[in-house]
This record gives C-alpha cells, sequence and structure tokens, in this order.
C-alpha cells in the first residue's frame, strides 16, 4: 500500500463533486486517475471508489500486454466505453501478466462514477469520454524507485523497459497538463487549489467544483 491513509472529509468531499458532474460516457461520469507508474494511482482510486460507495474500477494494467504497454486504446474503447456508452455491462479477458495471456473475466457494470486507473488514462484519445482527470503528483524518479522497491530487483529489467516507453508516451501525449484535479502522490490527499492549476482543463469551471473553489465556478 503506497500511503496508510483513510478515507478522509476531503475525499469524501471530492466523491460527492464527482457524483454531481454531467455524465461523459452514456449515463457513466469516467474519471481518469493518471500519474508514473509507482505514483499511487491504485492505492487512491480504491479509496476513491471506496469513498464513492463501491464505484467499479477499470485498471489499464488489465488491457495493457508486455508487447503494447500503451496501445490498449481501441482495447478500451472497444471492450469498456462502448458498452457503457450504450449502459451495458463491460465484459472482458484480463491481461494476466505472469501467464502473459488475456485470461481473467472482468465485467464492470454501469454506475454513476466508473474510475480508469493506470498510466496515459488521460491520454488525448480518451478524454472526450472522461467527466475529470486526476493526476498523481510524484516525480517520475520518485515513483520508479518506489515501484523498484515493491516489486524487487528481479524486475529491474523490466522497469527499464517501462520508464523508457513510459517517458516516450508522456513526451508524446502528456495528460499533467489537463489534469482537473492534483493530488498527491505521498499522502493520497487532493491538492490545493493554487496547486491545481497545470494547464487548460483546470482553468475552467470543472477544476473548481473538483477542488471545491467557488472562485471558480
Amino acid at each position: 500500500m503506497d500511503h496508510p491513509h483513510g478515507r478522509g472529509p476531503e475525499l469524501t468531499a471530492l466523491a460527492d463533486r464527482l457524483r454531481a458532474l454531467p455524465p461523459s460516457c452514456g449515463a457513466v461520469r469516467l474519471v481518469a486517475v493518471d500519474g508514473h507508474a509507482g505514483s499511487g494511482k491504485t492505492t487512491f482510486a480504491g479509496r476513491l471508489s471506496e469513498a464513492l460507495g463501491g464505484a467499479p474500477v477499470v485498471h489499464l494494467d488489465d488491457l495493457a500486454t508486455h508487447q503494447e504497454f500503451f496501445e490498449w486504446t481501441g482495447r478500451l474503447r472497444d471492450w469498456v466505453l462502448t458498452p457503457l456508452a450504450h449502459g451495458a455491462k463491460a465484459r472482458f479477458e484480463a491481461y494476466d501478466w505472469g501467464a502473459r495471456r488475456f485470461r481473467g473475466a472482468r465485467e464492470i457494470a454501469p454506475a454513476p462514477v466508473v474510475l480508469l486507473e493506470g498510466v496515459g488514462a488521460g491520454r488525448r484519445a480518451v478524454r472526450p469520454a472522461l467527466a475529470a482527470l486526476i493526476w498523481m503528483e510524484l516525480p517520475a524518479a520518485d515513483a520508479r524507485a518506489r515501484g523498484l522497491r515493491r516489486d524487487g530487483p528481479e524486475l529491474a529489467d523490466f522497469w527499464a523497459d517501462w520508464s523508457s516507453a513510459e517517458n516516450a508516451h508522456f513526451a508524446a501525449d502528456p495528460s499533467r497538463p489537463h489534469a482537473d484535479l492534483l493530488v498527491d502522490g505521498r499522502t493520497g490527499e487532493p491538492l490545493p487549489p493554487a496547486a491545481t492549476a497545470p494547464g487548460d482543463r483546470s482553468s475552467g469551471p470543472l477544476s473548481g467544483r473538483l477542488t471545491g473553489d467557488s472562485r471558480r465556478n
């Protein structure tokens, strides 16, 4: 676990604001949790899901593969976004990173809020379907060091390959400049409004609702 924090008032307030956003994918408010590998995305998404009363979470690790770290956009569209947009359950086989093949059944039901968690969740091709984009604020080097501690030295070569691909991805298609909210990758707590203005999306009304800064509404 990246941090020990439970559900605090800030997370409860954030959940309320997410529920109040307009739907973005059919009747679903699709909320992306993006950031560098090791930045705390999975842990934060789990906490946010709990604050939302058990909101479904789509993990992009289930759609990526060893050969295609970031070429999962088509699978996400066909397996998840299109069904949800039509009010249907998303059913697909998840990638097993040990067996190196798709074999784990997953089912994601339409819900008021569905979380999309993983590196690149806020990429250009996905943003039109998003109600909000959350970025885990932790430098890439710190996130990688955390991931290496978590996974052990036997995965050092994998991490080297992954980091190279991740750097190339974010150089070509950055998510952070489009974030509606930054979350501290060390504490898992939303950062104050003054810190959540990295780019164009955060200058609009959505950021104000997520941060609770009424001056932005």
